[in-house]
């Protein structure tokens, strides 16, 4: 797929559909793009390489685009492997060459190439670098979501060049909507660094942007508006929707049904959306997308070994590690003899900010009951 900036800016980037999992742990139906781009002035900027992966069609696209020219800097913006993949091929292939960074970004260097220091031209908040009729004025993002992070603005076509902030998964040419994937992206890659996100989309707010350049995903233009207040959302922690995900984990069925009977007396009852999901069989990245997308969580599984059953142990160590917060939650549990499942997730979620516990904790003793409907039926009157 063509991709079209500017007749000065230039897609250089690649996708792959052979890739399983994303960092070793996220599904990606759709494939994955690892944008890169060049800028073509009286000096030329290559913006960040791209993963291993794509290196062939990478390094075809970017001497494409040159046409014989040799390029004077690369602005290395994030130096996660995916991005910082052919630098090495980029010094061999043009020596001279120089590398554009943040201070952080030099100090970690050597981890993932050997770049003669004298070389390295480091930027910090505000610093600009002059091209010819393009500049690009430098912005620190640190920990959105690696501490090296900066992104560049160039103010005469007014693109911001944005790292991985604004990104998703999908291939270039993936034929879908922008906000699930991303959605599913940011809180699982950046979902945790909501507060340096917030400072980011301060000094996003004093410019005049009229096209995103990610290093995933599309390149952003008509949408920019929308896409800003979605990560103004997400950020701040703040519920997308009103409604109530549930999440369950059952083991011989009893608690998927007491799940899925809790869904439709939910929806009898008005709740303006409601969401299910199977922690045993699900995508565990989309479920905690889920989570934070919804105002309040319900949790339903069953007792085992003392503790809660390990699918929803494990959805709540990934919640907690992504700092999820300022949610109501509401608990049921099933035991055949010793309940433990509705304390052992109560443990949990004390440890999270800003989590309000709604209504009584339901305990389904192995199948569901018309007592059990009853209190299924109380509690979804006090989340509603």
């Amino acid at each position: 797929m063509k991709v079209e900036i500017s007749d000065s800016i230039k897609y250089i980037g690649a996708s792959t559909y052979d890739l399983d999992l994303f960092e070793g742990q996220y599904i990606i139906p759709n494939g994955m793009a690892y944008n890169s781009y060049v800028i073509l002035d009286e000096k030329i900027a290559i913006m960040d390489t791209a993963d291993k992966l794509v290196a062939e069609e990478w390094l075809e696209n970017l001497k494409t685009a040159l046409d014989g020219r040799t390029p004077d800097y690369l602005v290395v913006q994030h130096l996660e492997p995916d991005h910082s993949g052919n630098i090495k091929s980029v010094l061999e292939l043009y020596p001279q060459i120089e590398i554009v960074c943040s201070a952080k970004a030099k100090a970690m260097m050597p981890q993932f190439a050997d770049v003669d220091e004298e070389k390295i031209i480091t930027k910090k908040e505000g610093d600009t670098l002059e091209l010819g009729s393009h500049t690009l004025t430098f912005i620190m993002a640190p920990m959105v979501h690696w501490p090296e992070v900066m992104l560049s603005y160039e103010s005469s076509e007014k693109v911001l060049f944005s790292a991985d902030a604004f990104g998703k998964f999908g291939a270039i040419d993936a034929d879908e909507g922008w906000s699930c994937e991303a959605r599913r992206y940011y809180f699982n890659i950046v979902g945790k660094y909501g507060a340096p996100v917030q400072t980011l989309l301060k000094k996003a707010a004093g410019l005049e942007i009229e096209t995103i350049c990610p290093l995933h995903g599309p390149i952003l233009t008509d949408t920019i508006p929308q896409v800003l207040d979605l990560y103004n959302t997400w950020s701040s922690y703040e519920p997308e929707d009103e409604g109530v995900f549930i999440a369950y984990a059952s083991i011989h069925g009893n608690t998927a049904e007491a799940a899925h009977k809790m869904k439709e007396i939910l929806e009898t009852k008005g709740c303006p959306r409601v969401a299910i999901a199977d922690l045993s069989r699900d995508d565990i990245a989309e479920c905690v997308e889920d989570a934070f997308r919804h105002s309040t969580l319900l949790c339903m599984a069953s007792s085992y070994d003392g503790g809660v059953f390990a699918p929803m142990a494990d959805y709540l160590h990934h919640l907690k590690s992504k700092a999820f917060q300022n949610r109501k939650v509401a608990l049921v549990e099933n035991a055949s003899w010793a309940a433990s499942a509705a304390k052992a997730m109560k443990a949990e979620f004390e440890q999270m900010k800003n989590i309000t516990f709604v209504g009584d904790v339901v305990t389904i003793k192995t199948t569901v009951k018309a007592d059990d409907i009853a209190a299924l039926e109380k509690l979804a009157d006090e989340i509603k």
